[in-house]
């Protein structure tokens, strides 16, 4: 029998714990996860419509694109064939993965243009860098040069209703003089315009803290790819909650990181059938960390 006094006791012991216990990232889900699609990148180019069905059964509400041809669209689907595909299968996409190194290197806007008319035509909010060259960045000078042209093409992309984003691996922690590219980029581009998607396994592996860089840089992060490292291979992924990255902490920072969009990647499966992992990735943040 619990008795009013025992019922308080209880209470208080919970109400201790909650405060010992890291934060999740909200008490009420808000049921958007997402799946970077460059985890299923052997499968698209055979059966681009069944496996975006595929990616909604395993419990995802967004996608973010990668892989655009201008000539081929998605996987053979032109920009409004793949947004009605994406409809139909109860699925957005808040943005894609595009490589500008054209406009970084040379400034020319062909591939930019291209970029944005899809974007737009699909739904997406942001066009996300997925990676640089790195003869880019080989001096102090270099890397501000390169956060400046970033500046510019988000000017660009404002025009047309779009925000430019950043996703790292770990060579941004490269030394280049007294500091980094990431920090560079950080210092250097305006907020208002650039959005940081942070690789959280790619941080972990630069011997780097998440946590550390969110409270350096509050509201900078709208994205973040949850990405698990496997606990006896660091240079290979894994379910999300089933590898050695801390996610309870990390993401229970996510109001101060600015983070509005969780996208699951998954660049490798160990004895696993990837529709089965990613399903368990999505379950996970779901059902465990609420997001």
């Amino acid at each position: 029998m619990t008795t009013r006094r025992t019922f308080l006791a209880q209470a208080g012991l919970m109400a201790a714990g909650a405060m010992l216990a890291p934060k999740l990232v909200s008490a009420k889900a808000s049921n958007k996860v997402g799946l970077q699609l460059y985890s299923l990148r052997d499968q698209l180019p055979k059966d681009v419509k069944g496996v975006i069905g595929q990616v909604a059964k395993a419990g995802y509400n967004e996608v973010e694109t990668f892989g655009f041809n201008k000539e081929t669209g998605y996987w053979g689907l032109k920009g409004k064939e793949f947004s009605q595909l994406l409809k139909d299968n109860g699925l957005s996409t808040p943005s894609g993965h595009y490589g500008l190194d054209e406009y970084l290197g040379t400034g020319k806007t062909d591939d930019l243009n291209a970029y944005i008319e899809v974007a737009n035509t699909i739904g997406q909010s942001h066009i996300i860098i997925p990676a640089l060259n790195h003869n880019f960045i080989k001096t102090v000078d270099d890397c501000k040069g390169v956060a400046d042209k970033m500046n510019k093409i988000a000017e660009i992309l404002k025009k047309s209703g779009l925000k430019l984003g950043y996703h790292n691996h770990n060579f941004e922690w490269a030394p280049v003089g007294d500091t980094t590219f990431y920090d560079v980029v950080l210092n250097n581009t305006d907020p208002k315009l650039v959005a940081m998607e942070m690789d959280i396994y790619w941080v972990v592996r630069a011997g780097k803290d998440p946590v550390e860089i969110f409270s350096k840089h509050p509201g900078r992060f709208e994205f973040v790819h949850v990405k698990d490292r496997d606990k006896t291979n660091a240079e290979l992924n894994t379910e999300i909650g089933t590898g050695d990255i801390d996610f309870k902490t990390i993401l229970g920072k996510a109001k101060l990181a600015g983070i509005k969009h969780f996208i699951v990647e998954q660049e490798n499966y160990t004895n696993i059938d990837p529709y089965m992992s990613i399903a368990k990735s999505a379950s996970y943040l779901k059902d465990t960390l609420h997001v």
